[in-house]
């Protein structure tokens, strides 16, 4: 057994020696030393080139605005399209639904009015829900009438009332409806579920509107009263008028006698 042991250590030991020499003689050990200890070279450092500055030359210009002076863009801050106006918010808590009644007669007297307007000038229809005048204020248009009458994108429409009073509102043409400035409207005129609106076109962003109310006993108890001030008022001026004539004539009759007794004299 001991035998056979140093046997193999020296064959080993004889091809360690073997494969030590053909390592040097291949340089092996020279290369794995320079493997182990990397040199780092140094990176190139890239020198900076200042571009030149191009020669100021004349700006080039279309020929039709090369007499025109140069575009100043620093002018006076863009003014919103609609003022703000302040308004008391509604108690939601408390609305009023007009019955399908209500709101049937409404939508036939609006009709009414409707056919009575001038063709020329096209109009449309629109019976007022809580949510074009409590809450949102959003009221949508006709899709077919917008497509057809109105502008293509948005644009201020305005609101005409049967006194000329006149509301910008902000017309949103993707959506087809009335946005802001409607709030406006709709609160100034009191606007309640079941009133009927009647639009006409008059222009090409201006519409007309009739108002029709749903409740037309308090309206015209309020219109009454205002036709009574009104013949009272016109009453008292036709008296005043009459006095003024009456004592008019009166002095003229006691001229009259005064310069014929005169004559007489």
């Amino acid at each position: 057994m001991v035998e056979s042991k140093l046997t193999y250590e020296e064959c080993r030991r004889q091809r360690m020696e073997e494969n030590k020499k053909r390592m040097e003689e291949l340089k092996l050990n020279v290369l794995a030393r320079s493997l182990k200890t990397p040199v780092s070279k140094p990176s190139p450092v890239k020198k900076r080139v200042s571009k030149p500055k191009p020669a100021s030359a004349p700006v080039r210009r279309s020929s039709r605005v090369a007499d025109k002076p140069p575009p100043n863009y620093n002018e006076d801050p863009f003014e919103p399209l609609l003022t703000r106006r302040s308004y008391q918010r509604r108690n939601l808590l408390n609305r009023v639904y007009a019955s399908d009644e209500e709101r049937a007669s409404a939508i036939d007297r609006a009709d009414e009015v409707q056919s009575g307007l001038d063709s020329q000038y096209p109009s449309f229809v629109k019976p007022m829900l809580q949510s074009h005048v409590t809450g949102g204020f959003w009221l949508g248009l006709p899709v077919h009438f917008c497509k057809e009458h109105l502008p293509h994108s948005d644009e201020i429409v305005t609101l005409v009332d049967e006194e000329e009073n006149e509301f910008p509102t902000k017309y949103l043409a993707e959506k087809t409806g009335l946005s802001g400035g409607w709030r406006g409207f709709s609160i100034d005129h009191e606007l309640v579920d079941g009133d009927c609106l009647v639009f006409q076109l008059i222009k090409p962003a201006t519409f007309k509107v009739y108002i029709i109310r749903v409740y037309v006993s308090e309206f015209n108890d309020d219109n009454n009263h205002v036709n009574k001030k009104n013949e009272e008022n016109e009453n008292k001026e036709n008296n005043k008028e009459n006095k003024e004539d009456s004592s008019a004539r009166i002095t003229r009759s006691a001229k009259r006698t005064r310069s014929s007794n005169l004559f007489k004299s």
